[in-house]
């Protein structure tokens, strides 16, 4: 056994007696009454006591049960010199009671502080103790020196038996209260998680709506400085006013996906296009099941993309290639091209930037870059 296990303490958990039963505590508590009453029954039954030596009896076993209330408060507290203290006075009292003819309590009391000991105390500091009571006992009992033997032996194992099981009883509740903190650290994590994905929907969903508001709002800027007629300026304030509303719309819709209410993306691709003139959509490959992650990056980079092509490439056509592979869905977007508008200044360039984040936090990638003939945003996450 190692120098460690020597002068360790019981755990507290252990001597606090955690987990046990409440039948089980029930039935020690009855136990202790029962003993405790047959013990005075015993002792205060026998011939030729005067009431002094009642009342000395009845004291010695009241200051014994606050003793072991003390000593049972010191081991909780892994305060050993205490602890030592009390039994050492608990044995000096089962000394005395024997000598003045209280035989039967000090039996019980020297056997007692032999088992409490074990259980409760580093064995380095149980043992001499446990030795020492249980070499009071053996010494004045008129037993045959087998069952001496028997009985000694048999109340040190018992005390180890009941330290063993107290130790396993601790163990069992810290790692209850291990798992307990790790299902809450992972519930913690869990929502977490939920309020990033949440704060990530809104955030690309009002990125791609003011972009396009931008778009507009910053034409309406332009056609003002050139003097431009009423009814061109207001046709772009109004699209502005659209795009709001539809940003209003999307951020509707990107909850209603969180809690996964979402329409098929095949349609939602089919919208989005239908609102883009000079656009299409081709879908290839065997549907699947997307996650809603998958889902919402899929419909953010094609909205994305189509709000570049507005603000860089104004008329161009536009195709959307949606293939459903084995291990990875694939949205392409392809632009004819075209020379810059006026607008291709406008806005931070953070778009893409988010969307190649979103698709890194997947596991995919999303690569954009200018080909011969226009631009081509290219996402691949896996299944």
């Amino acid at each position: 056994m190692s120098e460690n296990a020597w002068t360790r303490w019981p755990s507290r958990e252990a001597l606090q007696q955690l987990g046990v039963s409440r039948p089980r505590r029930v039935l020690g508590w009855v136990s202790r009454i029962v003993a405790l009453g047959v013990l005075i029954a015993t002792t205060f039954t026998k011939a030729g006591l005067n009431g002094w030596e009642i009342a000395a009896g009845i004291a010695g076993i009241m200051v014994c049960v606050f003793l072991l209330w003390a000593f049972w408060r010191t081991t909780l507290e892994h305060r050993l010199l205490p602890s030592l203290g009390l039994l050492t006075l608990l044995l000096a009292i089962a000394t005395v009671g024997h000598g003045v003819g209280f035989r039967v309590p000090a039996l019980v009391l020297w056997c007692g502080c032999a088992v409490s000991a074990i259980e409760r105390l580093p064995l380095a500091a149980a043992l001499p103790v446990t030795s020492v009571a249980l070499s009071a006992y053996a010494a004045v009992n008129d037993d045959v020196w087998l069952t001496t033997a028997a009985t000694t032996a048999g109340l040190a194992l018992a005390g180890y038996v009941l330290r063993l099981d107290a130790e396993a009883r601790g163990s069992a509740q810290r790692l209850l209260a291990q798992e307990r903190a790790a299902r809450a650290a992972e519930a913690e994590s869990a929502a977490l998680a939920e309020r990033t994905r949440i704060a990530r929907e809104i955030h690309d969903v009002l990125a791609h709506s003011l972009s396009a508001q931008l778009v507009h709002l910053e034409a309406a800027r332009l056609l003002i400085e050139r003097g431009a007629d009423r009814d061109a300026i207001l046709e772009r304030v109004v699209a502005a006013r659209g795009m709001a509303r539809e940003g209003l719309a999307e951020t509707r819709q990107a909850l209603s996906a969180l809690r996964g209410e979402m329409s098929p993306l095949e349609d939602f691709l089919s919208e989005l296009v239908a609102t883009a003139d000079g656009a299409d959509v081709t879908v290839t490959g065997e549907r699947q099941q997307l996650s809603a992650e998958t889902s919402q990056a899929v419909r953010r980079v094609a909205q994305e993309a189509l709000t570049n092509v507005r603000k860089h490439a104004r008329g161009a056509k536009v195709h959307m290639h949606l293939d459903y592979g084995e291990s990875e869905v694939t949205l392409g977007v392809r632009d004819s091209g075209g020379p810059p508008g006026d607008l291709s200044g406008s806005g931070a360039g953070y778009g893409l930037l988010g969307m190649r984040e979103r698709a890194e936090l997947l596991g995919g990638s999303l690569e954009a870059g200018p080909e011969e003939e226009g631009f081509v945003v290219t996402l691949r996450v896996p299944v």
